[in-house]
């Protein structure tokens, strides 16, 4: 997830980037010009905002950005009275920090901003008579557990979100692994031919076909009865 942040203290914003860059791709604008320029051109998650900014208030960037894109965005600002809390609030800000903070909080409230901006996806898939749960890496055929393993869990996981999809290995790899592909078709293979067993041994009809010199797709519904 992508986050801006505009604070014209480089001290601030350095120690900001620092805390949040292990788990955010952060973004760094030390004006509201500059941020300005960066939002016309680039999308974020989320933006960290400071008030008292050269060239163009703060305040001002949070009107044009829910004129123009509507980005989650947490104020940190010196400013500690209720009316300067409560104006940003109306003008469109989401959340407002006081400085100075404790970098735990400000961890806290951006993490609860990016979850409502990108809420979990259901725990629960069905496709046809097949079910997961992704929450215990469960998965069923007409009430019957085919035992996966937890990478085949993922595979079978990824394919259920985008069930018109034909994925090639790469894709599959990329997402199943959370890693990049580097070319082990046998690995995918493997998993896949794992996946179509256990389904075999249960009596289940093979959910994934092989879509040759492209990769992997789900069998259509209508097809696995």
């Amino acid at each position: 997830m992508k986050i801006l942040i505009v604070e014209d203290s480089f001290e601030i914003n350095n120690l900001v980037k620092e805390c949040l860059s292990a788990e955010y791709d952060c973004r760094q604008a030390f004006s509201g010009i500059e941020a300005a320029s960066i939002l016309a051109n680039e999308d974020f998650d989320l933006i960290i905002l400071d008030l008292m900014l050269p060239g163009l208030a703060g305040e001002d960037l949070i009107i044009r950005n829910r004129q123009l894109k509507n980005i989650p965005t947490l104020v940190i600002s010196a400013k500690a009275s209720l009316n300067s809390r409560v104006d940003c609030l109306k003008l469109g800000a989401d959340d407002y920090l006081v400085k100075p903070f404790d970098l735990a909080e400000l961890e806290a409230r951006v993490e609860a901003l990016l979850r409502r901006r990108n809420p979990q996806p259901a725990p629960t898939i069905e496709y046809g008579d097949f079910s997961i749960n992704r929450d215990i890496y469960d998965c069923l055929y007409k009430g019957q557990a085919l035992g996966l393993t937890k990478q085949e869990f993922k595979i079978l996981e990824v394919m259920l979100r985008r069930p018109d999809k034909v994925f090639t290995k790469e894709e599959i790899y990329n997402e199943a692994w959370d890693d990049y592909y580097i070319g082990d078709d046998k690995t995918i293979n493997v998993h896949i031919s794992n996946l179509r067993r256990k389904c075999k041994q249960i009596n289940a009809p093979g959910i994934i076909e092989t879509v040759w010199g492209i990769g992997f797709k789900l069998r259509q519904i209508e097809s696995l009865s």
